[in-house]
């Protein structure tokens, strides 16, 4: 959907936790030109005290289809099911925020959103607003994404410092990380990511390096044999529908400068395999991205942060640059 302002497209904007500092920093969107039209989605009275606990001398409109000329940020209101303060979180609030994601989910499935993008969530008072905390049925943005558009397997992507970095596996304790490293999931894995970083990132053909499991990428199967079992069949074969993947590479020397440059992503096994190189030259202004989703998703790379909520000391960086990311998304869509 576009705007009647230049035609810019449309993006929602989920202000996360009411008692996190998701709604401070949706806020501070406000005040700048973006190269699309922010649609906060969230309680409008919340969104007006929290940016007046804060210091931030702002206008929000209910949002009506089109952009407000006067600069005010247009507000899909959600309302609360309580009021809420800062740090301090309440079950009673849980849905709502599920409320915004459906909301959000619903506008980019019909048209109406060009993508979403999300701030923070508290996944413990949502399990606990659903009735059963131990179960966990809520155990993620991803998750969720995933299940309410019915993507079988979706692909979890950071992006920032300079980098793409996506994984195989994600939430995994390390023990359990080899056995769910198989053959077809590392292909469906790769065929998701080759396909996103065209149909999203404008990179025609697409060059991927891939992390080994195993220090040294097995050393020739003397470090394991995941390496010559699984990877490097999954790799040649890819490789023969015309895939450019390099790797196995160990990952203690796949990001250095000069091997970084030679691919427009990484491919690591496990999180914490490639996640601390990127979160180190990138923290506070990195993006997360869901591949596979038939919708365009980005994310904050950190959470509620409940002890700075309502301080206005949140750093926005994230969150700004989920909607820049966003915004060269959905641009590159548009021109396939």
């Amino acid at each position: 959907m576009t705007t009647g302002r230049g035609a810019k497209p449309v993006v929602a904007v989920t202000s996360g936790e009411p008692a996190g500092v998701g709604p401070e920093l949706c806020a501070r969107l406000a005040g700048r030109e973006w190269p699309v039209t922010p649609v906060i989605l969230g309680d409008i009275d919340l969104l007006r005290a929290r940016a007046a606990l804060t210091g931030s001398p702002l206008r929000f409109v209910p949002w009506e289809g089109q952009a407000s000329p006067d600069g005010a940020l247009p507000v899909l209101h959600v309302p609360l099911a309580r009021p809420s303060r800062p740090g301090v979180l309440d079950a009673a609030n849980g849905r709502y925020v599920l409320e915004l994601l459906d909301r959000a989910i619903k506008g980019c499935m019909e048209g109406e959103f060009a993508a979403m993008v999300t701030a923070p969530v508290h996944k413990g008072v949502i399990c606990e607003s659903l009735g059963a905390p131990d179960a966990m049925p809520f155990s993620g943005h991803t998750e969720y994404l995933a299940e309410q558009t019915h993507t079988p397997r979706v692909v979890m992507m950071l992006v920032g410092g300079g980098m793409r970095v996506a994984l195989v596996t994600t939430h995994l304790p390390l023990a359990q990380v080899p056995a769910a490293v198989t053959a077809p999931a590392l292909e469906e894995t790769i065929r998701i990511l080759h396909t996103d970083l065209v149909r999203h990132f404008g990179i025609t053909a697409p060059r991927i390096l891939v992390a080994g499991l195993n220090p040294h990428a097995g050393e020739g199967g003397h470090m394991g044999r995941e390496e010559i079992d699984v990877i490097i069949p999954v790799l040649e074969r890819l490789r023969a529908e015309g895939m450019q993947l390099i790797g196995p590479l160990p990952a203690d020397t796949l990001f250095v400068p000069h091997t970084l440059a030679q691919g427009d992503a990484v491919l690591a096994m496990y999180h914490d395999q490639g996640l601390p190189v990127l979160k180190h030259a990138s923290f506070g202004g990195g993006v997360n991205v869901t591949l596979g989703l038939p919708i365009i998703r980005t994310s904050v790379d950190h959470g509620t942060a409940l002890d700075l909520a309502g301080s206005g000391k949140a750093d926005p960086g994230s969150l700004f640059a989920a909607l820049d990311l966003a915004a060269t998304m959905v641009a590159a869509r548009a021109v396939r």
